[in-house]
């Protein structure tokens, strides 16, 4: 591999800013900025200079050998003055000594999947981490990151294994008497697993929730005070608030973070019948985003309304424009903000509940190779019960499932997959 380098930190001003230059020349192009690199594991002192020997800056050089850094390579980092002018400067000067090249996007993640530093499940946990904002998407990047997934799928995959195993044992040695029936112990393993998996499924729906914003649609008829409730909500004027009824023609979203939690919060149109096509459109849409949504916030004009949407098990009913808090508690003013706190404290309440249950499958390609396991284990295991004629097809079966899990970490078909991935990473990472 050629030897790589980048600005590892965010661009801008600052006061340190680091250079990470990775590859079999890390040493020999970092020595001829730095003159003398420290040994690794070890930091120093040391004068930038370029190729004519003007002093650039002066900071610290940490040296890594390989295979014990994050790439895996041989890696030496340089902490400078994080100033524009500098970072110019020193980028230029590595680049003149013709050993190393400007690293692409995701290049020294990508390096550190090649030389098994990670797999392909902690590579996402990382974009995850760097893209964190809020204290419920730190803890399951980090959970990610640090091996959470890798764990459980290795120990499917072993299972599996030992399950495969037995089976070829009851083929190799098709017209002897095998000592011992290992059907009981081949379903029971085939069983744990599916029940593992399925339960990992489930939980992936609220963690890609997690990463993206839980989605609490607020809606109602027009002129019911859904704009002023979200304005307040966001602490600014997200949506135009009018006397006049129908003014919300399509969704405003706003993201907030809610106490650790990123919630989407969702003003729609008005519900009602319309001639108007536009406003109709805008109906059309509000009613698509509100089945949609993990909360619906109804805001009703008289406790003696009904919500125009089927009312869910985890959804918030309220009377709108209870500025005067007629409603005995069950009002809300986005005018003077009565009641709002209690119904945000009844989202985050229902939304910790949901992150509660999460585990550790974070996204859809996650999900695909799950349930690709889990199919093939409950095609192996209606073979498996059919009798030993039926043993090979069982095996096949169980194979196409270990292959699933191997697509899962990324070892296998994990060309297809990169791309996507370290486009989300900046040219340090």
């Amino acid at each position: 591999m050629t030897t790589i380098f980048a600005q590892a930190t965010a661009a801008g001003k600052a006061g340190v800013a680091v250079i990470r230059i990775s590859g079999p020349d890390a040493f020999a192009a970092a020595k001829l900025v730095v003159g003398t690199v420290p040994e690794p594991g070890r930091f120093a002192l040391r004068s930038f200079r370029n190729a004519q020997g003007e002093v650039l800056d002066s900071g610290l050089v940490l040296s890594f050998a390989a295979p014990h850094s994050f790439t895996g390579e041989d890696v030496v980092e340089l902490q400078c003055h994080g100033s524009s002018a500098i970072m110019t400067a020193m980028l230029a000067a590595i680049s003149e000594t013709g050993l190393a090249r400007m690293a692409e996007p995701g290049e020294f993640s990508r390096r550190a999947l090649m030389n098994n530093r990670m797999d392909l499940a902690q590579l996402e946990g990382l974009g995850d981490l760097i893209e964190a904002e809020t204290e419920a998407q730190r803890k399951q990047a980090q959970r990610v990151f640090a091996g959470a997934l890798t764990e459980v799928t290795e120990r499917w995959r072993a299972d599996l294994l030992r399950a495969l195993a037995l089976l070829e044992v009851t083929i190799d040695f098709a017209d002897e008497e095998v000592p011992v029936d290992v059907v009981p112990e081949v379903v029971g393993l085939i069983i744990g697993v599916t029940t593992d998996i399925r339960r990992e499924v489930a939980g992936s729906f609220a963690a890609e929730r997690v990463r993206d914003g839980f989605e609490v649609a607020i809606i109602g008829a027009p002129n019911v005070g859904k704009s002023t409730l979200l304005n307040h909500i966001a602490g600014r004027d997200a949506a135009i608030v009018s006397s006049l009824a129908g003014t919300t023609r399509d969704v405003i979203e706003v993201q907030l973070n809610l106490q650790g939690v990123p919630v989407v919060f969702l003003d729609t149109a008005g519900m009602r019948e319309t001639d108007d096509e536009i406003e109709r459109i805008g109906v059309d849409r509000a009613i698509q985003r509100a089945q949609s949504a993990d909360i619906r916030l109804f805001l009703l004009e008289t406790t003696e309304d009904k919500p125009v949407v089927e009312i869910q098990s985890d959804d918030i009913v309220r009377v709108g424009k209870d500025d005067d808090a007629h409603a005995e508690g069950r009002g809300i003013s986005g005018k003077t903000g009565a009641g709002v706190e209690r119904v945000l404290g009844e989202i985050h309440a229902i939304l910790s509940r949901r992150v509660a249950g999460v585990g550790v499958a974070i996204s859809e390609r996650h999900r695909s190779a799950m349930k690709a396991a889990m199919g093939a284990l409950e095609s192996a295991l209606v073979e498996v019960e059919a009798g030993p004629e039926r043993v090979e097809l069982a095996a096949e079966n169980m194979r196409a499932a270990v292959r699933a899990l191997d697509v899962l970490m990324g070892r296998l078909d994990v060309e297809d997959v990169l791309g996507e991935i370290f486009s989300r990473f900046c040219l340090g990472k």
